[in-house]
């Protein structure tokens, strides 16, 4: 019993071994590349393990280039796969660009990998051209009228410049400032509900796709629409803005006669508390003057009916105007 039970711990021991030197020394691995035509030793693909490179990766990129006909070198596959790089799609966008007939290297397509772009889907791109949907773009031409244009661009990817290229929102924006710039230069917006395609011929003159990581094949206006009349609104606008500046002006002015005619009555009242005054002296002086001798009773006499005479005519005005 012991004897069954020791032997079969040692069977279960070699089998554990052999699985660990089939993990560290891919036999089957090695045999699949040796018949593909890959020249791998089995010390690579064991070293691979401690270098933290899956020789899997490896081996099938290899396989992958040889039956495409693509010479790619095992230490440059290595190398891309511990610098973070997806060695998979990088072979896989040199073998399309190799069917296309693309001129596309092994640098060139690591450097747009570790850029972050999908070079893959960039090769096909570029062989099958992406139509991009603009958003709603609004423009106002020179009669006031607001017009709002949808169009569709038709880009392919230009591999020179996927690195440091800009990216889709760039190629939007510019468009939509094309489409903006040439619709506010039209004298009237029925010109471009006559002809949109004027709008594809000066934004595509305009180059929009320079600095890119895209080349613009065309740009074709799917819809416009007819907004507001911004013209006229902004006609109302300034007539409201004059009307509320000339009221102001006005209620300006009324507070400068207000404050004018307040003055002029101050001045009035001012004038009229010297008057009384300046009565008040007059029975003092008439005094002085009888005192001495400047005056008579007949000269105090005729004062006194002019001062009568006064005023009766200032109560015979003042009831012919209430009466009018």
């Amino acid at each position: 019993m012991v004897e069954s039970i020791g032997t079969f711990g040692l069977i279960v021991v070699v089998i554990v071994l052999f699985f660990i030197t089939l993990y560290f020394i891919p036999i089957g691995l090695w045999f699949s590349a040796l018949v593909s035509g890959v020249r791998i030793s089995l010390l690579q693909l064991f070293l691979m393990r401690f270098r933290k490179v899956p020789p899997g990766v490896i081996v099938r990129a290899l396989i992958e280039g040889i039956k495409a006909g693509v010479s790619l070198n095992r230490n440059e596959l290595e190398a891309h796969y511990l610098a973070g790089g997806r060695v998979a799609r990088v072979v896989h966008a040199l073998v399309s660009a190799s069917k296309a007939n693309i001129e596309l290297s092994f640098k060139m397509a690591t450097a747009i990998d570790l850029a972050g772009r999908d070079v893959f889907e960039a090769v096909q791109m570029s062989v099958n051209p992406k139509v991009i949907n603009t958003p709603p773009v609004t423009a106002v031409s020179k009669d006031g009228i607001q017009l709002i244009a949808k169009a569709r661009v038709t880009v392919r990817a230009n591999i020179k410049q996927l690195v440091g290229g800009a990216g889709e929102e760039t190629v939007l924006a510019r468009v939509g400032e094309g489409i903006v710039s040439s619709i506010g230069s039209s004298h009237s917006h029925k010109s471009v509900l006559e002809n949109p395609d004027f709008i594809s011929r000066v934004v595509l003159e305009k180059g929009l796709d320079a600095g890119t990581a895209f080349e613009i094949l065309s740009i074709d206006i799917a819809d416009i629409d007819i907004g507001k009349n911004i013209g006229a609104g902004l006609q109302i606008d300034q007539a409201e803005a004059d009307k509320n500046i000339a009221q102001a002006r006005a209620e300006e002015r009324r507070a400068m006669a207000i404050a004018l005619e307040q003055e002029m009555i101050a001045k009035a009242q001012e004038a009229r508390v010297k008057v009384i005054e300046a009565e008040t002296q007059i029975p003092l002086a008439i005094a002085e003057a009888f005192r001495a001798g400047n005056i008579g009773i007949m000269d105090y006499m005729k004062y006194k009916n002019i001062m009568a005479d006064t005023s009766m005519r200032d109560s015979i005005s003042k009831e012919e105007r209430k009466d009018k």
